[in-house]
């Protein structure tokens, strides 16, 4: 069995940056990841560009410089790789929580994963939310061509692509995958392109859907996939296309597994916010808390790496003004 004075669980930035922070201040910790380091940014589109700049990205003092005023997928790998090798972060990659126990005030909490045991007064929850698509629920949706993530376009070539969603990875993916030859459509459940879309994005798809290079049916929705065709109900009535992949960028929802065995606290809403302080971020476990985009239950556009980074220092600060320490410090 492995002791710490803090775990983390999710190696993304804010989940580094707690481990930073937890360094700086002389408590060990092991951060815990089921996937490669800041899986969630290795699973974006292989061309994706950030929104912000990437000094609003780093994390632990180490200066983030890209080629462009935006920062691609590629730079902030080669980043978060450095900033790890930099402050010599105690990873455990590939390797998943299988339990959690709590054990209340003062007590040890369990970890289990697949490969180890953990103790721990202080367990730290920083995973993200790319792990759970938000489904169509139509028939057909389980059907090959039905994709939920999107890699590169040059598999879509020559083919006939329908991309659902308005916001930033709809429009991403309707603009990579019409400039490498697919035949695209896409399918809008609002009544137009997202207010949120980046600034310098939005002319480019209003352009192409003026045009007509790429078609555009607002106010509508996928009511069945087959092998060959889709169905849509539009403000026109019912539509059949010829299909051949169906791209669904409808977005994603945080996995509240580890929530549960943890014991949080879910609000049963629209939100399901968990319950934590926002000052300390402490939940209603004693000891557990939460940090990045998991403070923010389905709200996954409220908190980004930006404006969650202090996260850390505010979870240590409370950590170390509390005394409870389960391993010596190294």
């Amino acid at each position: 069995m492995e002791q710490y004075d803090v775990v983390i669980i999710g190696a993304g930035p804010i989940g580094m940056a707690c481990g930073i922070a937890a360094q700086k201040a002389g408590l060990s910790y092991a951060i815990i990841e089921k996937g490669c380091l800041v899986n969630s940014i290795y699973h974006y589109p292989v061309n994706m560009t950030f929104f912000s700049t990437s000094e609003r990205l780093e994390i632990g003092g180490v200066p983030f410089i890209s080629h462009g005023d935006k920062p691609t997928r590629r730079e902030a790998l080669d980043y978060y790789r450095r900033v790890a090798a930099v402050w010599k972060l105690r990873l455990r990659l590939y390797e998943r929580v299988e339990e959690i126990r709590p054990a209340g005030r003062n007590a040890p909490i369990t970890i289990k994963t697949d490969k180890s045991v953990y103790q721990t007064l202080h367990l730290i929850l920083a995973t993200g939310f790319y792990d759970l698509p938000n489904w169509l629920n139509v028939p057909g949706e389980k059907l090959s061509k039905v994709r939920h993530y999107f890699d590169e376009a040059h598999p879509y070539a020559f083919q006939k692509v329908a991309v659902v969603g308005a916001a930033n990875s709809a429009v991403d993916v309707a603009l990579e995958t019409y400039r490498k030859g697919a035949e695209v459509t896409m399918v809008i459940r609002e009544a137009s392109i997202q207010p949120g879309v980046k600034y310098w994005v939005r002319p480019d798809i209003e352009n192409r859907i003026k045009e007509g290079s790429i078609r555009a049916y607002f106010n509508s929705e996928i009511t069945d996939i087959r092998e060959r065709e889709i169905d849509l109900a539009t403000p026109e009535g019912p539509l059949t296309l010829p299909n051949d992949f169906v791209l669904a960028m409808t977005g994603y929802q945080p996995d509240f597994t580890l929530f549960r065995m943890a014991g949080i606290h879910i609000a049963e809403d629209e939100q399901m916010r968990p319950n934590y302080d926002p000052i300390t971020h402490q939940t209603n476990q004693p000891g557990i808390y939460l940090a990045g985009v998991a403070c923010g239950g389905l709200e996954t556009n409220k908190w980004f790496i930006e404006n969650s980074r202090g996260h850390a220092d505010q979870i240590v600060e409370h950590i170390l003004a509390g005394g409870n320490v389960l391993a010596p410090s190294h």
